[in-house]
């Protein structure tokens, strides 16, 4: 009986840190941004430009603080060296760049022959693009630390990476609700739902990039920082907005939804495939 209870709890006990993870990073980001968004406070002015800014970096934070508590400081370097790792193959520097205007532009003709005309381009000046994405690239730690640094090697552990692509996607679509009711917000009064299909289509590529790369979060912030500031290259948005939890959304977010799962399909695959490649190997 006392080997049973021990087993159970030694089962157990890697989940709980994981667990902890999740609730500070939730708890700390939904505190910060519903604060802003039901107070309401301007994201324009310093108390409101704070909170956006704490409340983005919430998931590092908890996995720096669940590390430190859980591995010392060891655990903390070997948790955070991801994002230095630079010496990857060009290729992937290129594909983490391009990968969001090669989606947006593939939804833009398929909008083209779909309806007739070209939808509506940003009027924003395009040179600028590669510009702020590199400006941008070093805050996505706040976000790439905690979700693919922490959170995604160990549900791969139980899962498999490509399951736990899928679950982390749910999850990590589903920490961004309180930004649907901040009012400066470019996904105020969206559709929820599409939204967190997108974005767990989005948490399998990075998956698999991170993977490619043999773990550089430098190279899924690249990423990250690349969607944020070229996805409005063909904007989604639905003008005036909807109902947060209905599913009306534009063409071009339902096309850029279809497109980024044929790809997530297919890196879902190649995961699996690899996964019982090394298995036979081993």
């Amino acid at each position: 009986m006392v080997t049973e209870a021990s087993s159970s709890t030694a089962h157990s006990a890697p989940e709980w840190p994981l667990f902890q993870f999740f609730l500070l990073a939730f708890g700390l980001m939904w505190v910060c941004f519903f604060t802003v968004a039901l107070v309401p406070i301007p994201t324009g002015a310093v108390l409101g430009q704070s909170l956006v800014l704490l409340g983005a970096f919430a998931p590092s934070l908890a996995a720096l603080l669940v590390t430190v508590r859980t591995e010392g400081r060891h655990g903390v370097g070997t948790l955070v060296c991801g994002v230095i790792k630079w010496r990857v193959a060009l290729r992937w520097y290129l594909f983490a760049a391009s990968y969001t205007v090669i989606v947006k532009l593939t939804v833009a003709v398929l909008y083209r022959v779909a309806v007739g005309v070209w939808p509506h381009f940003d009027a924003e000046p395009h040179y600028m693009i590669p510009f702020a994405i590199l400006f941008s690239t070093p805050f996505q730690a706040g976000e790439e630390i905690g979700w693919r640094g922490y959170a995604l090697a160990r549900l791969a552990e139980r899962f498999g990476l490509s399951r736990a692509s899928v679950v982390l996607g749910v999850i990590w679509g589903c920490w961004h609700l309180p930004q649907f009711f901040i009012r400066e917000a470019d996904t105020y009064r969206q559709s929820f739902w599409v939204f967190v299909l997108g974005v767990t289509a989005l948490s399998v590529i990075l998956a698999w990039l991170w993977e490619r790369t043999g773990g550089s979060l430098l190279l899924t912030m690249l990423l990250h920082a690349a969607w944020n500031n070229s996805k409005d290259l063909v904007p989604s948005g639905v003008e005036g907005g909807t109902e947060t939890f209905g599913f009306h959304a534009s063409f071009v977010s339902w096309g850029t939804l279809a497109v980024l799962w044929v790809c997530a399909a297919y890196l879902l695959f190649d995961m699996s495939r690899r996964r019982q490649h090394r298995a036979i190997n081993f």
